[in-house]
């Protein structure tokens, strides 16, 4: 099990409300949603970069 740590945090009124509306989930959820994107958004960044770079040996029909 992953361990948790509470946090307060203070956020705009509206940023929270679009976010929430945008991820249909509590606060909770949504900002967890929101941290594993900026997490995530380093790796994004890097395959980006390999666009164009990569060869693929194999076709669509093949896979």
């Amino acid at each position: 099990m992953e361990t948790a740590r509470k946090i307060t945090v203070e956020v705009p009124l509206e940023l929270l409300k679009k976010a929430r509306q945008a991820s249909g989930t509590g606060i909770t959820q949504t900002v967890r949603t929101g941290l594993q994107l900026v997490a995530a958004s380093r790796t994004y960044a890097r395959l980006r970069q390999l666009r164009g770079k990569v060869r693929f040996t194999r076709t669509l029909a093949e896979l």
